[in-house]
């Protein structure tokens, strides 16, 4: 997925709250947006090279979003959206072009989502939202209805090369697991997909010392059958992509 912006190199300095940072641009400190509510702890330490995008919106109240960060010579991508936007722009063309599947070859699980007809962001069910739906198309060639949910999660944070999510304690996503436990109990096709956003994992685990909460949730799953998948990802400045699946450790 190519990274649309002018990037450019900055040293960071120190997180004044969740959401912004001071940083070094040219030798001058700056503040800018962190679009990650995780701590960041072993990414974000001041002196740490950091890759910055410059926004093209004039009413935003920063210009610069902090995209990546340089951990041990590997880039690591830091924003919390990007994996969602990959996995919906994979499944969306590997669908248009079953030729150019670059996952799940090997995989039945990950093939069967690219069955289904069509893909949808942001998709309710309940009285909550899963980041991705899919769905088939009824005998007419209208759309008929969400049959598989797939939440998204982005991980950061990799000890001893295993991945571990999440890195800050977090109840939303332990409802979301659960809620996908629900869905499947109900016959609907559920998964959870943690998008590892840097290329030194081989494997990825629970991050239960931080939130043994959502491990357990994380198990549970499992066990009720939703479809537990974790890739890595080549990171580059101007683009992220897939690039191999890596052991999953409960």
């Amino acid at each position: 997925m190519i990274i649309q912006g002018k990037k450019v190199e900055a040293v960071f300095e120190k997180r004044l709250n969740r959401f912004v940072a001071m940083v070094n641009l040219e030798g001058k400190s700056i503040k800018a947006h962190v679009p990650n509510s995780g701590r960041l702890a072993e990414l974000l330490n001041p002196g740490a090279m950091i890759v910055l995008r410059e926004t093209e919106n004039p009413l935003r109240k920063f210009r610069y979003d902090i995209i990546m960060a340089y951990k041990d010579n590997i880039l690591v991508s830091v924003d919390s959206i990007l994996p969602n936007k990959l996995i919906t722009e994979v499944l969306k063309n590997n669908k248009n072009d079953p030729k150019e599947v670059i996952i799940g070859k090997n995989d039945k699980k990950i093939r069967a989502m690219f069955e289904y007809d069509f893909v949808r962001p942001e998709v309710k069910y309940k009285n909550s939202r899963f980041d991705i739906g899919l769905g088939m198309k009824n005998e007419m060639g209208e759309k008929d209805g969400i049959k598989y949910y797939l939440e998204v999660k982005g991980v950061t944070l990799v000890e001893k090369n295993i991945a571990r999510f999440p890195d800050a304690p977090t109840e939303r996503g332990t409802k979301h697991i659960l809620e996908l436990v629900e869905a499947k109990r109900e016959g609907f096709g559920a998964g959870i997909f943690f998008v590892v956003q840097r290329q030194d994992a081989e494997a990825f685990s629970p991050n239960d010392a931080m939130d043994p909460a959502f491990g357990k949730a994380l198990r549970q799953a499992a066990k009720a059958g939703v479809d537990i998948f974790a890739y890595r990802c080549v990171v580059e400045p101007d683009k992220i992509e897939l690039q191999k699946p890596v052991e999953i450790r409960m």
